[in-house]
């Protein structure tokens, strides 16, 4: 079964402030694009980081350790 991606309902939730992206509502371009560049995508940080544009796994594990 094919699925096709809700645009619109996916920018609506989109947590990305970088503007001009291209990938923005496209969250299976935006997961593979980030992870060819080691990073993680906007959406699995809170806002106060995600703002510095740093979607490092690193800057994502110093964030998250503990808090399992």
């Amino acid at each position: 079964m094919k699925r096709s991606c809700n645009l619109e309902k996916n920018r609506e939730k989109c947590s990305c402030t970088y503007e001009p992206c291209p990938r923005k509502g496209i969250c299976c371009e935006c997961l593979s694009y980030h992870w060819r560049m080691g990073e993680l995508p906007a959406c699995l940080f809170p806002p106060e980081i995600e703002r510095t544009y740093d979607r490092s796994l690193k800057t994502f594990l110093e964030h998250y350790r503990g808090r399992v």
